[in-house]
């Protein structure tokens, strides 16, 4: 068997020792057999965090749901399962999580490990909903995390990028279903947000600005807009100066909008409103790169204008670039710690020896906004960098050592990103 690669193609993993439980007491099994193993996901990481030069464990059979619990509005669920499963077994059962990523393909523990996010004033990342998580660490024991008996180090241990344990459990808040409709304006002018970010990205229960950078404007504004008690509403065909879009649009310039959410207004099902990309279109086409940096919000329209300053070496190289909100949260390794954010994404073109050259100018511009990479994507910021600008890193240090001293979960990534070492 050869070495596999991640979803976009640009990753190959270091080992061809994949292993693939099905239940929690093989999971124990292999974490007590094991010296060194990192677990894996959907794999839609695009750098080495949960790669292995040893043994990688796979979590997709595990990828049930466990129960719903109407009285807490809680969901308890398998680690492997994946948001768009999950997502129609609770519509079926009338409820919806309050927050979505861009592609509903995603496992749900490596999204929460990474602090996967999608958009909104009010929303935070994904990792925020769970209120338990249920870890076999390395003796192969169980281990709870939860805000019952152990709040502060569950916000420790959610977004524990692989660290702390195997995740085999997820205990999420889950809301009353509710219907959605998405909107797209064309060409908002970028002067815009000088003095009206706020009320532009707050616009909407979701709100996204797409950008080629390839001039002054935001190709596309996607308004994802809460629905209650049927009501129906006119958006107008104005929107900051961008016009209302006639007909359903893909982000990215020319590429056909077949696989993309529903839009014009039309009511929908949450589920087939919030993300940006259908349930049923497995985006099969990888051979992109992406990059993504959070940093408070009072910094938006000062860190777009540092990047506006650099188009020229980001648009060429570029798919499409997308700026979202996310409200604060509690969880330590989260870039959204205590701070609400905003977070610029960049897709790339399968192109990594230019875009390696574009990562360190982007960074320099937005260094002065205290910048944080996003953990699953690609950056170049210096691990004592990224180390600085995590109060709470200390601590996690601290977690990782107390359930792994040995460090069985620990990899190149982790090493050289959380302590700073070389292996």
């Amino acid at each position: 068997m050869g070495l596999k690669r991640n979803w976009a193609g640009n990753y190959q993993y270091s080992t061809t020792n994949w292993h693939e439980p099905e239940s929690v007491e093989e999971i124990q099994q292999l974490v007590l057999k094991l010296k060194k193993l990192r677990v894996i996901g959907t794999r839609h990481s695009f750098n080495n965090i949960a790669d292995s030069d040893e043994n990688i464990v796979s979590l997709q059979k595990l990828n049930k749901v466990i129960a719903i619990n109407r009285e807490e509005k809680t969901v308890t669920v398998e680690a492997g399962m994946k948001y768009g499963d999950l997502c129609q077994m609770l519509q079926q059962h009338g409820y919806a999580l309050h927050n979505l990523a861009s592609l509903p393909h995603i496992s749900i523990a490596g999204a929460c490990a990474t602090a996967t996010h999608g958009s909104g004033n009010r929303n935070q990342n994904l990792a925020a909903a769970v209120s338990a998580m249920e870890v076999v660490t390395a003796d192969g024991s169980i281990i709870t995390f939860s805000r019952e008996k152990s709040e502060e180090e569950l916000h420790g241990a959610v977004v524990g990028l692989g660290g702390i344990g195997i995740v085999t459990k997820l205990t999420l808040a889950i809301h009353p279903s509710h219907q959605m409709r998405q909107d797209v304006y064309e060409n908002l002018p970028f002067a815009q947000i000088a003095d009206h970010f706020d009320i532009i990205s707050s616009s909407a229960y979701s709100v996204s600005l797409f950008t080629d950078w390839q001039n002054e404007a935001f190709n596309q504004v996607w308004l994802k807009s809460k629905l209650t008690n049927d009501q129906t509403f006119s958006l107008g065909d104005d929107f900051y100066g961008a016009k209302a879009a006639k007909e359903n649009l893909h982000p990215v310039r020319g590429v056909a909008a077949t696989n993309c959410t529903a839009q014009l207004g039309v009511p929908g099902d949450w589920l087939d409103r919030m993300p940006h990309f259908r349930m049923d279109f497995t985006p099969s086409k990888g051979q992109e790169l992406q990059s993504e940096y959070i940093f408070p919000r009072e910094h938006a329209y000062n860190a777009l204008c540092a990047l506006s300053d650099i188009r020229e070496y980001i648009a060429p190289l570029l798919f499409i670039s997308e700026v979202r909100t996310i409200a604060k949260d509690e969880l330590w390794l989260s870039p959204s710690y205590k701070q609400d954010s905003v977070a610029i994404h960049f897709t790339w073109q399968d192109k990594w020896k230019e875009v390696q050259q574009v990562l360190p100018l982007i960074e320099s511009k937005l260094e002065p906004f205290q910048a944080k990479p996003h953990w699953g994507k690609l950056f170049t910021t210096a691990p004592s960098k990224i180390q600085s600008l995590y109060e709470k890193m200390p601590a996690f240090q601290h977690l990782l050592m107390k359930y792994d001293p040995q460090g069985k979960f620990r990899n190149t990534f982790m090493n050289r990103y959380i302590f700073n070492e070389q292996n």
